[in-house]
């Protein structure tokens, strides 16, 4: 037994424990629910190479006297995250555990790297290799382009819904703390209605405009570098080629054959552009317009913005006012939680740190418009 590493190492190793116990879990989840025997069987066989994953950090903790319980408890999230498989369509959990998968690739590439020589190093190369193998497996269900650890989408529906909701949650939640400080209790009711109404339209407005542009921008970069990467193949061919053998050398393929592959795919210009964007620029097929974009991001901003609005149209003065606050903090947990599915931090951590920030807001908010009155 060896005692020679630090808690916060050992954390970071129980953490990878804990996430491929996940990760067994989910894989058993969709293998339950997944329609196509094909899929079903492929989901089986991946929860028992991730079982496989969960004995090796188990290994690895009881060599360093950590040794954890016998059998993962599912987390909370991913209890969560199986609930959305069940109750929707596996293919969002499918989505999402191909993120999953990406970012274990990531963390293991990058503890191998920083590890000293040991079991936890060997361990780390060999898990990477083998998320990597899983993240194509998803990567082909999920009819996804590019390698998923090198991706950085937005996140699509899901993510846009959620963040549109924070963002008018908390700015519109800010706004109305603050009329609340700068107006007495009696007036409060009619001019909040006023006030919180016009910044629900106006966040909906400007974060729908917002969503819209940046699709569009989006589209425009990924457009210019097609044509350079277009221009590049018809002005300077032979390093093109060169270049493409040198990418399917760097997947495994021998320099030999790499070459033989780039030469036969340049005969054809189409599909040279099309395996240059593919292997070269990482862009794939567009999945949103950014008309969709603007109007999801747009809408989710709406709800988010238009929550501590609506108890003033039920209740007045006080009543109102703490009605409001309530449903604004239980929605900031709500919502935080609800980020976790992507940023992958447990969902009670997640929640309790959106609902530090939400009330920061309302303090903040009215501390300024109880100061601009005083002021004034």
């Amino acid at each position: 037994m060896i005692m020679d590493q630090d808690p916060k190492t050992l954390a970071e190793w129980k953490g990878h424990w804990q996430d491929e116990g996940d990760a067994a879990y989910l894989y058993r989840v969709l293998a339950a629910v997944e329609p196509d025997p094909q899929k079903r069987d492929i989901f089986a066989r991946l929860a028992v190479v991730e079982d496989k994953h969960v004995a090796v950090w188990a290994d690895v903790l009881e060599r360093h006297g950590a040794r954890p319980s016998d059998e993962v408890t599912p987390s909370m999230r991913a209890r969560v995250l199986a609930w959305i498989g069940r109750k929707f369509s596996p293919s969002v959990l499918v989505s999402l555990l191909l993120r999953e998968e990406g970012q274990e690739v990531k963390g293991y590439l990058r503890l191998h790297t920083e590890s000293e020589p040991g079991a936890a190093k060997s361990a780390a190369l060999t898990l990477a290799h083998e998320s990597a193998e899983h993240a194509e497996s998803l990567r082909v269900m999920a009819g996804k382009e590019g390698e998923s650890w090198h991706r950085t989408g937005s996140g699509g529906f899901l993510r846009n819904i959620v963040y549109g909701f924070n963002d008018g949650l908390t700015a519109n939640f800010g706004l109305i703390a603050g009329v609340v400080g700068a107006t007495s209790t009696t007036e409060a009711t009619h001019v909040i209605l006023v006030s919180g109404i016009a910044g629900t339209v106006a966040d909906a407005l400007s974060m729908g405009a917002s969503g819209y542009l940046a699709a569009k921008s989006e589209l425009e970069v990924y457009a210019h570098e097609i044509e350079v990467e277009r221009q590049e193949l018809e002005l300077m061919p032979e390093i093109e080629e060169a270049e493409l053998a040198l990418i399917y050398e760097a997947k495994g393929v021998s320099a030999t054959h790499a070459a033989t592959m780039a030469r036969e795919i340049m005969r054809s210009p189409v599909r040279a552009l099309e395996e240059k964007i593919r292997e070269e620029l990482n862009i794939g097929v567009a999945h949103a317009t950014p008309l969709r974009e603007g109007w999801i991001t747009g809408l989710a901003t709406l709800i988010g913005a238009f929550l501590p609005v609506f108890p003033f149209l039920i209740f007045d003065g006080l009543t109102a006012i703490w009605f409001a606050f309530g449903v604004a903090m239980v929605s900031h947990f709500g919502v935080g939680a609800a980020r976790s599915l992507f940023t992958g931090r447990g969902i009670f951590r997640s929640g309790f740190d959106m609902f530090v920030v939400g009330l920061g807001v309302a303090g903040i908010g009215y501390f300024v418009g109880d100061l601009i009155v005083r002021l004034l």
